[in-house]
């Protein structure tokens, strides 16, 4: 059996994901980064190797993506590196052909990234010097609601018709504006509400740099939250894809890459 794996490895998860060698989609992990990259992206691609019932023996290529991608080559877990940009886009594409635009939102970057009907890379924002409008930004602002993170998406949907508007884009003073509204008497619903279309804003702005093309896709862990999702439909006047499990993206793309190549 020969088999290919991606390993996607982000400032707070790190997936990994195995095809067969028809890229059918064996199987795949996700679990926390933590402060050790090496032991994350060696553990995910153990689970996801032992998930598909196969051998480390029965591997042909493993490619390596995302924040830490550089880790995985210098401790030779990976014999490739590549871009996440490339990757999503690959892995987005695989999933959605008819899509043309990926918004993808990860732990401490976000990017937006346009292709053609081959999957191509034509053009892309990315956000990587400031945590607003990430996953980050979303972890502290729950944080400072003391609301998990998981319960975020429904306070959203709870809120009124009247938003909060956060007006500060860095996330340490988005943080104080979030406390000091709350401390005013304003509900955690529409504050919650502000601040999912605060990350909308900004995400609209990339899609404005790059150009809006339908169909478009959202991937990355804050895919999952539902509040935010809606904030950028109603900003972007379009409705998103999301993909079963929308973590999974570029690691889908890096074992595409990797089904591409040889080992020397």
């Amino acid at each position: 059996m020969s088999v290919f794996v991606g390993v996607d490895i982000g400032s707070l998860a790190t997936k990994s994901l195995v095809l067969d060698s028809d890229k059918g989609v064996l199987s795949y992990n996700i679990l926390q980064s933590g402060f050790d990259y090496r032991n994350a992206a060696e553990h995910s691609i153990e689970n996801s190797i032992n998930q598909a019932n196969i051998k480390i023996e029965d591997v042909s290529f493993i490619v390596s993506t995302g924040y830490g991608r550089a880790v995985a080559m210098l401790s030779t877990l990976a014999d490739a590196e590549v871009t996440e940009i490339t990757c999503h886009a690959k892995g987005a594409h695989r999933l959605f052909p008819e899509a043309r635009t990926i918004i993808d939102i990860g732990g401490q970057d976000s990017k937006v990234i346009s292709i053609d009907e081959t999957g191509r890379v034509t053009n892309f924002v990315m956000n990587d010097k400031c945590a607003a409008g990430t996953g980050r930004f979303l972890e502290v602002m729950s944080s400072a609601l003391s609301v998990g993170i998981e319960g975020m998406g429904d306070l959203i949907f709870a809120s009124s018709e009247e938003k909060v508007e956060i007006s500060s884009v860095c996330t340490v003073f988005a943080e104080s504006e979030v406390i000091s509204l709350f401390a005013k008497g304003y509900k955690k619903a529409d504050i919650a509400a502000g601040i999912a279309d605060s990350i909308a804003r900004r995400i609209t702005g990339f899609v404005g740099q790059v150009g809006l093309k339908e169909k478009v896709v959202m991937s990355g862990g804050v895919a999952k939250n539902k509040g935010v999702v809606r904030s950028i439909e109603e900003r972007i006047g379009t409705k998103l894809l999301i993909p079963e499990e929308p973590q999974i993206v570029g690691a889908l793309g890096a074992a595409i890459v990797a089904s591409g190549r040889v080992r020397t």
